[in-house]
């Protein structure tokens, strides 16, 4: 009887460790600071694509219609995620001129979260099922 005691005991405390480790991770993948409500589409050249863990990066030099470019650093999903849905590492080089659906920070600047890519080619992409959908085209 004491053995099965330890053992629950021991179960309990594992699913403690499990849930306190695994809060910090949660809550880092939250979109709350980007304005989805308020998407815009932003047009330019590639300067950099960071396929890396937690998210990818794309930094390009443009912006919206109208407006002087500038450079935006766009956040998307996690390789693994983009894998899935059919993303390569190499898809994005230095130097393509892409067209994106962006949800920008809420807190302004040149930062905002992808929802939608077209690449040179014109095949269009989506940042994953976590990012939400492009709501303007």
């Amino acid at each position: 009887m004491g053995i099965s005691i330890f053992r629950g005991l021991r179960g309990v405390a594992l699913a403690a460790v499990a849930l306190v480790v695994g809060a910090p991770a949660s809550a880092h993948h939250s979109f709350a600071m980007f304005d989805n409500e308020h998407q815009v589409k932003i047009t330019g050249t590639v300067a950099e694509f960071q396929w890396t863990n937690p998210h990818i990066y794309i930094a390009i030099n443009g912006g919206k219609a109208g407006e002087a470019a500038q450079k935006w650093t766009i956040e998307g999903a996690s390789p693994g995620i983009l894998n899935r849905v059919g993303w390569k590492f190499n898809m994005i080089k230095p130097g393509d001129k892409v067209v994106m659906i962006v949800a920008p920070m809420r807190s302004g600047g040149n930062s905002a979260l992808l929802k939608e890519i077209t690449l040179p080619s014109g095949k269009v992409m989506n940042n994953g099922g976590f990012a939400g959908p492009a709501l303007i085209h």
